[in-house]
C-alpha cells in the first residue's frame, strides 16, 4: 500500500492538533495560577533567608504555599476543565490525597537515614495535572449511570453525597498507588533536569523548544514539564531559582529575528517587523514573531542557536529566575530574576537576541534576490490577474508591469487589488478564501492557545477598527480555544489554530489570519459586518 504525501500531510498535521490540544488543556490548568506563582515569587523575593528583606515569620508562608496551595488550586482548575465546579472540588479533594501520600512515603525513607541527609518534600504539581482530571472524569461517568433515575426531591442529596464518596474513594487512590507512581517519576524527571546541568547538555533542549514554540507546540513541553519541575527545583536550591523558567521564556531569539526583518527583510515583514519587536520584547506576546520564522523555515536554525547561546550563558554564569516569567517580557523576566543574578540574565537575553540577529541576517542576505525575484514575479502574476478581472488592458497596469516589481509600494497596491477583485467576483462580499457570511455577525471572538496574550492584542486591534467605523453594536472579545462555544459568530485564529477552532464550533465563520497585529483581514471583516448593517 502506497502511502500519499496527502496520507503523510493529514497525518502529521492531525498529530500536531492533537499535541496542541494537550497543551492547551495542560496551559488552562496553569496560566490561569500565574498571579499565584508571581505572589509567591515576591513572597521568596522579599523574606526568605536570602531575600531582599528577610523575615522568619512571612517566611513560613512560602512552604505551605506551594506545597499546598498551588497544587491544589492547579486540581480545582484540572478538574473544572472537565466537569465544571463538580469536577474542581472532586478532583482538589483527590489531589489532597496525592500531597499527603507523597508527604507519608517521603516521612518513611527520612526515618531510615541519618538527620543531616534527610529528602526533602516533592511538590505534587503534575500529581495534581494527573489526578484531578482523572477524578472529575470519572466523577463525570458515574453521574451518567443515575442520570434521569433519581426520585424527585433527592437530586441534591444523591448529588452531593455521590460527589464526597467519590472524593474520598480518589483521595485513597491517590495516596497510594499514585503517589508513589508520581514521585517516583518527578524523582525520574529531576534526575534527567540535573543530568543535563551537570554534564552542561541543557542548551540541546533549544533544539526541541525552539521549533516548538514556533507550531504552538510549546505548552505541552513548558506547562506539563518545565513550569512543575521548576518550581520543584526553585523551592529545594539554596538561591530560590530555577534555570529551566528561562528555558522558554528568554525574549531574546524572538526579539533577534524581528530585529534581522527590521533591517535586511521584505515588504510588509520588514514594515511590521519593528512593532512586533516591540510587542513581543516588552509585552512578552512571543506568538507576533511566529509567522516571520514560518514564512522561512530555515529561519528556525537561527532561533536555536539563539536560545543555546542564552542557555548555555544561564548554565555558566548560573542565570536564574524564582518563578515563572508569564507573559515572557522582559520587564516580567527581570521581575523574576532568583539571588541578584542580574547580570547572567540580561547577557544571556541580549547574546541570544545577537545570535539570532546574526544568522537571521546572514540567511535574509543570501536569500534576498531569490526573494526579489519571486516578489517580482507576484508582481507581474497580481498585474495580470488584475487585468483579467478588468476584462481590458490598462495603460495603468501596463506602467506597473514595466517597473518589473521595483516599485514595492505598487506591488502592494495591485495585491491588494487583486484580493478586493477576487473577493468581490468569486465570493459575491464574503471573505477571502471563499467564506460566506451566513448569518449576522454581532459576537467576535479572538482566540487563541491560552486566551490571554495574541488574542487579547487582536482583539483590541479589531475593536478600535469597529469603533472607528461606527460599528460600537458588535462585541470582540478573546478567549482559549478550549472555551470556544457556539454563541461565538465569527472566530478569528492563528492559521496555525484554525483547525482545532474550527472543531470546538463548527457552526461559527472562521477566519485565519497569520499577523495578529495588522492582518489585512480585520479591514474585510469590518466591511463585512458594515455591509450586513446597510442590508439591514
Amino acid at each position: 500500500m502506497t502511502t500519499t504525501s496527502k496520507d503523510v500531510t493529514s497525518s502529521t498535521g492531525g498529530a500536531r492538533v492533537a499535541v496542541q490540544r494537550f497543551g492547551t488543556f495542560l496551559s488552562g490548568m496553569i496560566m490561569p495560577l500565574i498571579p499565584a506563582l508571581i505572589a509567591w515569587g515576591i513572597f521568596t523575593a522579599f523574606f526568605i533567608e536570602k531575600g531582599w528583606t528577610p523575615n522568619d515569620q512571612l517566611a513560613t508562608i512560602v512552604g505551605p504555599f506551594i506545597h499546598y496551595l498551588l497544587p491544589v488550586l492547579i486540581a480545582y482548575l484540572g478538574g473544572h476543565l472537565v466537569y465544571a465546579v463538580r469536577g474542581g472540588v472532586v478532583g482538589a479533594i483527590a489531589t489532597f490525597g496525592v500531597i499527603a501520600g507523597s508527604d507519608y512515603l517521603i516521612g518513611q525513607v527520612n526515618l531510615t537515614l541519618p538527620a543531616d541527609n534527610q529528602l526533602g518534600e516533592i511538590n505534587m504539581f503534575i500529581g495534581a495535572m494527573i489526578m484531578a482530571p482523572l477524578a472529575a472524569w470519572t466523577m463525570k461517568q458515574l453521574d451518567k449511570l443515575w442520570d434521569g433515575k433519581i426520585k424527585a426531591g433527592f437530586e441534591m442529596l444523591v448529588n452531593m453525597f455521590s460527589a464526597g464518596i467519590w472524593g474520598f474513594v480518589m483521595a485513597i487512590v491517590g495516596f497510594y498507588p499514585l503517589a508513589f507512581l508520581i514521585n517516583g517519576l518527578m524523582n525520574v524527571l529531576s534526575t534527567a533536569v540535573n543530568f543535563l546541568v551537570d554534564t552542561g547538555l541543557l542548551p540541546l533542549t533549544s533544539i526541541l523548544i525552539e521549533p516548538a514554540k514556533v507550531l504552538f507546540l510549546n505548552n505541552a513541553i513548558n506547562h506539563g514539564v518545565l513550569t512543575p519541575l521548576g518550581i520543584q527545583q526553585a523551592a529545594d536550591s539554596d538561591t530560590g531559582g530555577s534555570i529551566l523558567f528561562l528555558l522558554e521564556a528568554n525574549p531574546g531569539p524572538g526579539v533577534g529575528l524581528l530585529l534581522a526583518f527590521t533591517f535586511f527583510g521584505l515588504g510588509a515583514a520588514r514594515a511590521s517587523a519593528p512593532g512586533a519587536a516591540i510587542i513581543q520584547f516588552f509585552g512578552g506576546i512571543h506568538e507576533v514573531y511566529f509567522p516571520y520564522a514560518l514564512m522561512k523555515p530555515t529561519l528556525i536554525l537561527a532561533l536555536i542557536g539563539g536560545g543555546m547561546t542564552g542557555v548555555t550563558t544561564n548554565l555558566l554564569l548560573g542565570g536564574q529566575l524564582r518563578a515563572p516569567a508569564a507573559p515572557g517580557s522582559i520587564l516580567a523576566v527581570l521581575a523574576q530574576v532568583a539571588d541578584n543574578r542580574y547580570f547572567a540574565v540580561i547577557l544571556s537575553v541580549v547574546l541570544s537576541a545577537a545570535v539570532t540577529f546574526l544568522i537571521s541576517a546572514i540567511i535574509l542576505r543570501a536569500s534576498r534576490k531569490r526573494d526579489l525575484l519571486a516578489e517580482g514575479d507576484a508582481f507581474a502574476a497580481a498585474i495580470s490577474k488584475t487585468s483579467a478581472n478588468k476584462g481590458k488592458s490598462s495603460a495603468a497596469l501596463d506602467a506597473l508591469r514595466a517597473s518589473d516589481g521595483r516599485d514595492r509600494e505598487a506591488v502592494r497596491e495591485a495585491e491588494e487589488a487583486v484580493d478586493r477583485l477576487e473577493t468581490q467576483e468569486e465570493t459575491g462580499g464574503a471573505l477571502s478564501g471563499g467564506i460566506v457570511a451566513t448569518k449576522q455577525i454581532q459576537n467576535v471572538v479572538f482566540a487563541c492557545d491560552a486566551g490571554m496574550g495574541s488574542s487579547a492584542m487582536g482583539a483590541s486591534v479589531l475593536r478600535n477598527k469597529f469603533k472607528k467605523a461606527g460599528l460600537a453594536d458588535v462585541t470582540v472579545t478573546n478567549k482559549a480555544i478550549a472555551n470556544l462555544d457556539p454563541s461565538a459568530d465569527l472566530v478569528i485564529t492563528q492559521a496555525q489554530l484554525t483547525d482545532r477552532a474550527r472543531k470546538q464550533t463548527p457552526g461559527s465563520i472562521h477566519v485565519s489570519v497569520d499577523n495578529f497585529m495588522n492582518s489585512p483581514k480585520y479591514d474585510e471583516v469590518v466591511e463585512l459586518v458594515r455591509d450586513q448593517h446597510d442590508d439591514k
